[in-house]
């Protein structure tokens, strides 16, 4: 039986009064202050009179406030506690540390609301990126997996066909996926962009994850844009590639960085990769799709939550 803990939000060791999440393997980059939870009131405990003084009464207040102090040491024991169990499993064995060395800066502007539980996840028209606080518009016709071989967030076309390169395996006409940019110190959504692009054109058209050719190989690439962006408030950068291959049409290849909305303001990438030929989505989807992308927050806006495009 795995005793894996689960991804969340779990006290950072290194910042007091700060969380961190954790992937299911590895500590990130994101942190966000402890929320701040509601006092809970019950009624009134009953005092005590005795009469022809107020000692009772006093005594019953006393106790009162004692009962409190005592609650929350209680409640003190038990975070440090549960903090501490983190690190072990029923096993005896140890597990992660509640966190790094380390940590990113807090949001300097005051708390940060992080994305909570969302009926969007639910929706088949929407892409939630609940670790990086965005939500992307499904198009029609298209589908988000519950499970992939990529560990990013991915939504694909519903059909699939063939590999023009290799006849045991399936290939989508579109695909794009949703991740935070890692093991890379680069802060620069247009410098990030410009060194993802070879990365992203290598995983859709050169060798997919487990080192299929699926298309043949890339026999040569020609850049079509490298530009600045506005997406969900955020400035920030993408570059696109049409890519030719040794087997099928090739297709198109897009790498768009920009800052979460959430947290420490990771960098976040985008990736796109669309088949060329008639077959394949059409090139200005990308650009529809980007347009849509929302925080989680301003789900309400035109084209975030609820909301769908077409290809």
């Amino acid at each position: 039986m795995s005793n894996t803990t689960p991804p969340g939000w779990y006290p950072d060791a290194a910042t007091p009064g700060a969380e961190r999440w954790w992937d299911g393997t590895a500590w990130t980059a994101h942190t966000r202050p402890v929320p701040s939870i509601p006092q809970q009131f019950g009624p009134p405990e009953p005092v005590g009179y005795a009469q022809g003084s107020g000692s009772a009464a006093t005594s019953g207040g006393s106790t009162r406030i004692v009962a409190l102090a005592v609650a929350g040491l209680v409640v003190i024991g038990a975070a440090v506690a549960g903090a501490v169990l983190l690190g072990r499993d029923g096993d005896g064995g140890t597990r992660p540390k509640a966190g790094p060395s380390s940590s990113a800066p807090l949001p300097t502007t005051g708390d940060t609301p992080s994305p909570g539980p969302s009926a969007a996840e639910d929706d088949p028209k929407v892409l939630v990126d609940q670790l990086n606080g965005i939500t992307l518009p499904i198009p029609d016709g298209w589908e988000k997996p519950e499970r992939t071989v990529e560990e990013a967030l991915t939504m694909r076309t519903a059909d699939s066909y063939t590999c023009p390169g290799d006849s045991s395996d399936f290939c989508y006409h579109g695909t794009v996926t949703s991740s935070t940019a890692s093991g890379t110190d680069i802060t620069s959504a247009e410098e990030l962009a410009e060194q993802d692009i070879t990365a992203a054109a290598g995983s859709a058209y050169e060798e997919n994850i487990v080192g299929d050719r699926i298309h043949g190989g890339i026999t040569s690439h020609r850049q079509l844009a490298s530009e600045s962006v506005s997406v969900a408030g955020r400035t920030g950068h993408q570059v696109r590639w049409r890519v030719s291959t040794a087997k099928g049409p090739g297709g198109y290849v897009q790498p768009l960085v920009f800052p979460s909305t959430v947290g420490s303001e990771s960098l976040i990438i985008v990736r796109y990769a669309f088949d060329a030929g008639p077959d394949g989505p059409p090139l200005s989807l990308m650009d529809t799709i980007t347009k849509a992308i929302r925080p989680i927050d301003d789900s309400a806006a035109s084209g975030g939550v609820g909301s769908s495009v077409a290809p």
